[in-house]
């Protein structure tokens, strides 16, 4: 019996290789979507071939894996193979219904996993396919927190063998966080290092319920834990190992406990700072002083980084645009110390090629290419292409400027700089009805256009009618009137202010001028411009201001004046609309001249700073100072005085509305004025709104306004808080203005909102 039970494995074995046929066609039955061509690709075999059990299985194997078919059947019946086949149904539609929470799963990431799950309308239905899809699913869940999602399937089948998949999603409740600790630091605080993150323990009740900190996102966990090692590795901690990160599900509290387990390693030293290329004394000497790390301090890997990219923009700022700039960690005899060797291989010194610019639809090259300090032939700098970057952003036509060098080939010595441009909106022609909140209601009709045709000039042209303002003019500037840069301006104008719908001083007055002004520059970033201003005027006073002001400026019912100007202009912004980083200086002066009915001077000083705090966060501070007064036998006409409050000056205040008032409540104004502003911009990524072209900003504002300069107290000054949101339409810049009184007097006028057009940061 044993010798039969070994033996009848062998006869199969025999039988199964003694079987053989050549097949002389192949039959194909059961094919709808699917064609024959396609089949055969899949299978191992052609006519003329020999066939046995091994090729069938074969051939049945291969078709099985394409997930094409729900059934296979292969029969050979005279040297012919027949295949019938049952085909899987074609996706009909493959739709996602009850998902609730768009921080999991949107309409943008559904797209994209139809196309990447291969479920898409019109592809062949596999059952492995959706299976592995819904787990993708509730693996994506599970990483944010949802344990309890549960996803059913309605499926529904046509008599075109066409398939209708639908997802039910049953999110359940998002598990929270309940612990959240770091073992195994002894240098820092536990509690310093769980802030690092984004998640964990709830905060206080009300707050959390804005932050959401308890609520788990493996992405934020996971940012945190590279946030908690490079704060290790910048100060030294080059050995820092996570020896842990468990996140552990109570499934009878939903909830999470969190658990990380690190182990510190040694903190190490900086012995010694080695440069190595083909370098001079000297030079190791000025690379040393690049990097800011002194030997024996503890290793700053952020320093160290920072150092590198200095040694790497030196050479970049000297024509090595291909410079390579390696380094080298190395272990001393000292356990605690650490020698650095930082490798410089210079290559060649280059050259710009070809300077190309993309995107300027409207703009010409020219009025691009003048802004540019570094010029075709020229030697590789890398900081006077960022320079170039800047100026470029500083014309304000572009909402983005960026920039790409391209070696010419792989042993060239020459580079093309390629700028990419996006033209936003420079002017307008309007007509028809607007309201602001200065000047109210108007009619109003123009152009305005600060990149006119292309050419970089600003032309101005407007008509408006308002219950207070009733203006006509037109100003043309040309910032190139010649190759050396000078520029040049002139206009018109024929105002007329009733000054009462101003929330002013009870008066009208009717101007009719020209001007005229001649700049040119100092620097790459700074310029004096001069300006002349012929005028006359017509003043009406109201009876309140005749018996106040009298006689010397009230009887003078016409008046011409001649005004000079001079002012002078630094800016080093690295943007337009919302730069991150430089300043801004404006100083200016004017005088009316003796001849001139109205004796008088203005002098103004505005400065404006911006810095990078944080991560993608910037830092803004302004101040303005202005002061005004007669000279002479002359007092400063009373309608140049100064007025602050509103939108643009100190937010949630009303217009015009601070300093001394007269007896029936209107704003005297004052021939000193103080303006300052701390402000701190953020992109608006934190709540889900990833748009360059907008941002949120908190500030503070303070000023006052003083009727004489020895009346100038710091005790008049008031003060807000609030929160802007400045916005880049295509119809120009937007500020919307959220603000409250902080310091404030019992009489004041206050306004929480304010809208302003073409606002800026």
């Amino acid at each position: 019996m044993k010798l039969k039970l070994v033996l009848l494995p062998l006869f199969l074995l025999i039988s199964s290789s003694a079987f053989s046929e050549k097949i002389s066609s192949i039959d194909i039955f059961g094919l709808n979507t699917i064609s024959r061509g396609t089949v055969l690709e899949y299978i191992p075999f052609e006519v003329g071939d020999e066939i046995n059990d091994q090729t069938l299985l074969s051939i049945d194997k291969s078709l099985k894996k394409t997930g094409f078919f729900s059934n296979i059947s292969l029969k050979i019946i005279k040297n012919i193979l027949e295949i019938t086949l049952t085909e899987n149904p074609t996706i009909k539609f493959l739709e996602f219904k009850n998902y609730k929470n768009d921080l999991v799963l949107n309409d943008q990431m559904i797209d994209s996993i139809k196309i990447n799950s291969g479920l898409g309308v019109g592809k062949i239905y596999s059952k492995d396919q959706l299976n592995k899809l819904i787990n993708q699913l509730l693996s994506l869940y599970k990483t944010n927190g949802f344990y309890k999602t549960k996803i059913s399937l309605k499926v529904v089948n046509d008599s075109q063998n066409r398939i209708g998949i639908e997802l039910l999603f049953n999110e359940g409740e998002r598990a929270l966080i309940k612990s959240f600790n770091v073992k195994g630091s002894s240098y820092f605080d536990e509690a310093d290092l769980v802030d690092l993150f984004e998640i964990g323990e709830p905060d206080f009740y009300l707050l959390n319920f804005f932050t959401e900190k308890d609520h788990f996102s493996s992405t934020k966990f996971d940012a945190g834990i590279e946030i908690l090692k490079n704060k290790y590795f910048n100060i030294g901690f080059l050995d820092l190992k996570i020896l842990s990160k468990d996140v552990k599900y109570n499934e009878e509290a939903d909830s999470l406990n969190i658990l990380i387990s690190i182990d510190e390693g040694t903190q190490y030293k900086v012995g010694n700072i080695n440069f190595i290329g083909n370098l001079s004394k000297n030079e190791r000497n000025y690379l040393r002083s690049l990097v800011k790390i002194n030997d024996g301090e503890f290793l700053n890997r952020k320093d160290l980084f920072k150092g590198i990219k200095s040694v790497s923009d030196f050479y970049q700022n000297r024509g090595y645009a291909f410079t390579t700039i390696s380094s080298d960690i190395k272990r001393t005899e000292t356990i605690s110390s650490l020698d650095i060797d930082i490798q410089i291989d210079n290559n060649i010194k280059a050259y710009i090629d070809r300077i190309e610019i993309y995107g300027n639809t409207r703009t010409q090259d020219n009025v691009i290419r003048r802004k540019f300090t570094i010029l075709e032939g020229q030697i590789y700098s890398k900081q006077q292409i960022e320079n170039s970057i800047n100026q470029i952003k500083t014309l304000g036509y572009f909402s983005d400027v960026n920039y790409k060098v391209e070696r010419k080939s792989a042993t060239s010595d020459k580079v093309q700089l390629t700028i990419n441009v996006t033209e936003t909106k420079t002017g307008e022609i309007s007509i028809g009805m607007s309201h602001s909140n200065a000047t109210g209601a108007s009619l109003n009709a123009g152009i305005t256009q600060e990149n006119i045709l292309g050419t970089g000039n600003t032309f101005n042209a407007n008509f408006s009618n308002s219950d207070a303002v009733k203006e006509t003019s037109f100003y043309f500037k040309n910032p190139y009137f010649n190759n050396k840069g000078h520029s040049i301006s002139y206009g018109f104008f024929d105002k007329q202010i009733d000054a009462a719908n101003l929330d002013a001083s009870d008066y009208s007055i009717s101007e009719l001028g020209f001007i005229f002004g001649y700049g040119f520059p100092l620097s790459e970033s700074s310029l004096i411009f001069g300006e002349t201003k012929l005028s006359s005027s017509d003043l009406t006073c109201g009876s309140n201001l005749k018996n106040i002001y009298e006689i010397q400026q009230c009887s003078k019912t016409s008046n011409t004046d001649t005004i000079l100007s001079l002012s002078y202009k630094n800016n080093t912004l690295n943007d337009f609309y919302f730069p991150t980083d430089g300043n801004q200086t404006l100083l200016s002066s004017s005088i009316s001249l003796p001849f001139s009915d109205n004796k008088y001077f203005q002098i103004e000083s505005i400065f404006k700073k911006y810095s990078p705090i944080l991560t993608e966060k910037t830092f803004k501070f302004s101040t303005r100072l202005k002061f005004a007064s007669g000279y002479g036998n002359d007092n400063l006409p009373f309608y140049k005085r100064y007025y602050e409050g509103g939108s643009s000056s100190v937010r949630g205040f009303d217009f015009n509305s601070l300093g001394a008032k007269y007896s029936d409540g209107k704003p005297k104004g004052g021939e000193v004025s103080l303006v300052s502003s701390v402000g701190v911009a953020s992109n608006l990524d934190f709540i889900g709104i990833d748009n360059p072209n907008m941002r949120g900003i908190l500030f503070t504002d303070a000023g006052t306004v003083s009727e004489k300069f020895s009346d100038f107290s710091i005790s008049d000054i008031r003060s807000s808080v609030g929160v802007q949101f400045s916005w880049l339409t295509p119809i120009g810049p937007l500020g919307f203005n959220f603000a409250t009184p902080i310091i404030k007097k019992t009489n004041d006028s206050t306004k929480t909102f304010s809208f302003e057009l073409g606002s800026k940061f």
